[in-house]
């Protein structure tokens, strides 16, 4: 709850007495340190309580469960609850009208209730009160004061009604004389308190599930290829950049890398959620943990350790845990007097049983005041917005979403404007060959030359004819005499043949007629396709059109992003003709064009001063500033590493219907932790009226510390189970 507690001890959370859970070193997939669940700015090394609130700390971000932990605290449940059974039966037997159970006299079976009651206390409780100890010693009040006044309180009053029941007067005493202990009540507190812990920590131990699946995804070992070409099979951490991995079929992708021979099917799912696994060749990109297909591939390494996608995803939501959402100030500015309210409600409990109750008044004081300490525990009050968010994250990370921070996924919600970059957003990022016709030559010959002279240019669209010329499986020709002309096209000579690519302009210049193609480039120009005419030997001989593709997700994104009644505005620094066309497209109805780069971030506060909220969603550095500067910025994965440091939301496959899942995921979440805070501030409402006994004087109900203490343990499990019906949102 308090993410800026840090410990190299472990111990509890100063401020709410939580114990600090373990934090995720994420470059190496390895606990280094532990956090609050109720406080994330808690973060030690080593296991512990937050000084805070008291809870035990848990593993962070995908780190472990700590079994160990889980397992002793799940053996002193049981010896708990092997000595309150007895103590309990003792306890109530006159209340069902069996006096002198196996005829031992009222001050025998106090001395038998204190057997049993004490290492209960004592030592099952051991936890609890050190936290209540702390608790005091740094002036934290927190849940676990409550608790540990209440017990103390119940314990110490029944150990004077063993050792001294002569001083109590006859207004203590009860209708046989004897003075009334309720070494059962603390025992059974004690229990139910460590009740809660156990179930809570079994609960939470799914909060993470998402990236625990992930982290196991990811292989230990890989196939290296040596210089002679032959395998040997490596640690992991052994790989460096630049080697040559085999990965075989059905084997986990080592590293991200690139392909450099081999084809195949890549089961992604596990960064972006879709079913249907990628096509990869020569020259594509794969990315750790994910599954190979029926194909054997060899690639290069190109990230590893810390720089892997899984590696930066896994600290991202690691880091994403430890921030606070808006809405939990709500529940941080009531923390901070709760604790003391309800002592003095318990107080002035105490005091009015004292004064207007039946006999024996003291009794009926002490146990009432009781009742709403433990009741009044606000640890579910705590959880409800960290959990929630916690979950969320995780679901969000499988599904190929990964929020920054807790304030994104709150803002998503309410989203109603999204800004949308075209060059890398909208499509690829990069130009392909999309159509090629050639005449008097066959088309393969004639894209062959064509690349032949283009190979030897560094311009992107000169790449993107070259490599349309390898998928065909062509071999480009050897050119030679090669001459660019800046900003029109290129010649060279390839076989005794003079070859010229470029505009129609470049072409008209040297007295190529082009008029046959000028149709089919007008055609191409209307769908944002850049035209390159071709020519051999004076004649013209071809022409091609290059273009960045539409991404096959995106149609199917902004169609979402409508229908959700989610305004959709293009910006971009493309010309008007070719921000159109591609608008058109997509069904886009609003276009700003010919926008400068530092003149972004200006549109998005003008359309912020109509008062809308507005996501830009964008991958380049030039898109940084709006993305900043938005309500929410969203950064496609594939695009640079300065948008996605200064996006709320980030896109691991840049997949545009991400924007609508997001959307979709907050809305559930606010949801959820409306239901939490909800039930949470209700159960204290009208749990502490009912303990202190507003009930009585008209209906004679009284509630028992011990039904107080199950219903404050439950609660807390009840918030962190409804907070996991968030793994079960449909994105």
């Amino acid at each position: 709850m308090h993410g800026d507690i840090m410990s190299d001890r472990g111990g509890s959370c100063p401020k709410c007495g939580m114990a600090l859970v373990p934090i995720l070193d994420s470059a190496a997939a390895r606990t280094i340190g532990y956090t609050c669940p109720m406080h994330p700015q808690i973060r030690t090394p080593a296991p512990g309580n937050c000084p805070i609130c008291g809870m035990s700390l848990i593993p962070v971000a995908g780190a472990p469960q700590d079994n160990r932990k889980l397992n002793n605290l799940s053996r002193t449940l049981w010896v708990g609850v092997a000595l309150s059974v007895p103590l309990v039966v003792l306890a109530m037997s006159p209340m069902v009208g069996i006096h002198n159970l196996f005829g031992m006299p009222p001050a025998t079976t106090g001395w038998i209730q204190f057997t049993l009651g004490t290492p209960v206390v004592f030592g099952v409780g051991f936890p609890i009160l050190h936290k209540f100890w702390l608790s005091l010693r740094h002036a934290a009040l927190n849940m676990y004061t409550l608790v540990g006044l209440g017990v103390t309180l119940a314990y110490l009053y029944s150990l004077v009604a063993v050792l001294f029941p002569s001083i109590f007067p006859l207004a203590f005493r009860q209708a046989d004389g004897s003075v009334g202990t309720y070494f059962e009540a603390a025992a059974v507190i004690v229990t139910l308190v460590i009740l809660g812990d156990v179930l809570q920590m079994r609960a939470m131990g799914q909060t993470n599930r998402a990236i625990q699946e992930l982290l196991r995804l990811s292989p230990n070992l890989a196939w290296r290829l040596r210089d002679d070409g032959s395998e040997e099979r490596v640690p992991l951490e052994t790989v460096v950049i630049g080697n040559l991995l085999r990965i075989k079929p059905g084997e986990k992708v080592p590293v991200d890398g690139i392909v450099t021979e081999g084809t195949s099917r890549i089961d992604e799912s596990m960064l972006t959620g879709e079913p249907v696994p990628v096509a990869k060749a020569i020259g594509d990109g794969v990315t750790g943990a994910t599954v190979n297909g029926n194909g054997s591939l060899t690639i290069r390494a190109e990230h590893v350790g810390s720089d892997t996608l899984l590696a930066k995803i896994v600290h991202l939501v690691s880091e994403a845990q430890r921030t606070r959402a808006p809405i939990q100030r709500l529940s941080d500015v009531i923390a901070v007097y709760f604790v003391q309210v309800v002592v003095v409600i318990a107080f002035i409990t105490a005091v009015t049983w004292w004064f207007v109750g039946p006999e024996p008044r003291l009794a009926y004081a002490l146990i009432n005041a009781i009742a709403v300490l433990i009741i009044a525990c606000p640890c579910a009050v705590g959880l409800a917005t960290p959990i929630s968010m916690t979950v969320a994250m995780g679901q969000g990370a499988r599904s190929g979403i990964l929020f920054r921070n807790a304030e994104a996924i709150e803002r998503m919600r309410d989203i109603e404007t999204v800004v949308v970059d075209k060059t890398g957003t909208l499509t690829l990022g990069h130009p392909v060959l999309t159509e090629f016709i050639a005449e008097g030559i066959p088309e393969n010959d004639a894209l062959a030359l064509m690349a032949g002279v283009e190979q030897l240019s560094e311009h992107p669209i000169a790449l993107a004819i070259v490599e349309g010329a390898k998928l065909r499986g062509l071999t480009p020709g050897k050119a030679s005499a090669f001459e660019a002309v800046n900003g029109l096209g290129v010649r060279a000579e390839i076989g005794g043949k003079h070859i010229l690519v470029g505009s129609r302009g470049f072409l008209d210049r040297s007295g190529v007629d082009t008029n046959n193609w000028e149709a089919r480039a007008v055609a191409w120009r209307a769908e944002a396709k850049t035209v390159v005419f071709f020519a051999i030997d004076g004649i013209g001989a071809g022409i091609a059109a290059v273009a960045d593709p539409i991404k096959d997700s995106t149609a199917a994104g902004i169609a979402a992003l409508k229908k959700s009644g989610v305004r959709v505005v293009m910006l971009t620094g493309d010309s008007r003709a070719t921000a159109d066309a591609v608008a058109k497209q997509l069904g886009i109805d609003e276009v700003i064009a010919e926008v400068l780069p530092e003149d972004k971030s200006a549109h998005i506060k003008h359309l912020q001063a109509e008062g809308r909220k507005v996501a830009m969603a964008g991958d380049g550095i030039n898109d940084a500033p709006a993305l900043a500067q938005a309500d929410v910025g969203i950064a496609m994965g594939t695009g640079t590493d300065v948008a996605m440091e200064s996006a709320g939301v980030t896109l691991v496959k840049g997949d545009l219907r991400g924007i609508a899942r997001a959307a979709e995921l907050s809305r559930a979440t606010m949801r959820n932790i409306r239901e939490n805070l909800t039930f949470a501030f209700g159960y204290n409402a009208l749990g502490i009226p009912v303990a202190a006994g507003v009930l009585y004087p008209a209906f004679g109900i009284l509630l028992s510390p011990i039904f107080a203490g199950a219903a404050m343990a439950m609660s807390s499990v009840c918030v962190v189970t409804n907070a996991l019906r968030l793994n079960r949102v449909k994105l």
